[in-house]
């Protein structure tokens, strides 16, 4: 927790925190952090500004306070379920991101664009969250998330597409998440076969295969090779 936020301690300031961090997910994901004073905060959430510096000090600390908030939320729900096996473990990942993005699209948004420009310390709280992300890949991949230097970058890399990507998805969603999911797992192999180009000691895995078809597309996607369908 941001060292400049007070923590409430009864039920009724736990529930009128989170009312005003949920307030604050929607005006920052639409407006940018310079553009929004503290009193268009205060009025779009129809309380005094004292209340909102009672609780978080500055409109900075509201801010990361809203972003702590955030990733917490997304980390949790992409972290999967470590009791299935790899495979499956990297498929719910990918689709928890998905599903927490969807569903939650304010928050999504003031996570990976925001607005408070180079400020050190969000940038920081993002890095820490792509980070942790990248870990949870490599672990679902193989089982460890202490991977050479070469693998985690690649995994960085992949992981700053599916947030692009993510974030035009959830601009059209002209697509069906299911097959986003599809998409974004065909690309993680393609990263996890050139991963193991350069460091053979992490060997691609197999990714659980996605059937066909699609009907709303009216398309199937392909098994990937050396994969057989159901």
């Amino acid at each position: 927790m941001h060292q400049g936020e007070r923590r409430g301690t009864t039920a009724r300031s736990r529930a009128r925190r989170a009312e005003l961090l949920a307030i604050g997910r929607k005006l920052f994901a639409d407006t940018s952090y310079d553009a929004l004073s503290m009193d268009d905060i205060a009025r779009h959430a129809g309380v005094a500004k004292g209340l909102i510096y009672y609780y978080f000090e500055s409109k900075r600390g509201y801010y990361l306070a809203i972003i702590e908030d955030s990733v917490a939320d997304l980390l949790s729900r992409a972290a999967g379920h470590p009791e299935l096996p790899r495979a499956q473990r990297l498929r719910g990942t990918i689709d928890g991101y998905l599903r927490y993005a969807q569903t939650h699209q304010a928050a999504f948004r003031a996570i990976v664009t925001g607005g408070v420009g180079f400020d050190t310390q969000v940038q920081s709280i993002r890095g820490a969250v792509r980070e942790e992300l990248a870990a949870t890949i490599a672990e679902g991949a193989y089982g460890t998330r202490d991977v050479p230097v070469l693998a985690r970058l690649a995994l960085l890399g992949w992981l700053g597409s599916v947030e692009q990507i993510t974030l035009d998805w959830l601009s059209h969603q002209e697509v069906d998440r299911e097959l986003l999911c599809a998409l974004l797992i065909r690309l993680l192999r393609a990263t996890l076969a050139t991963i193991e180009e350069f460091e053979p000691g992490c060997p691609q895995p197999p990714l659980e295969y996605v059937p066909p078809p699609y009907p709303q597309h009216g398309t199937a996607v392909p098994p990937p090779s050396g994969a057989a369908a159901p």
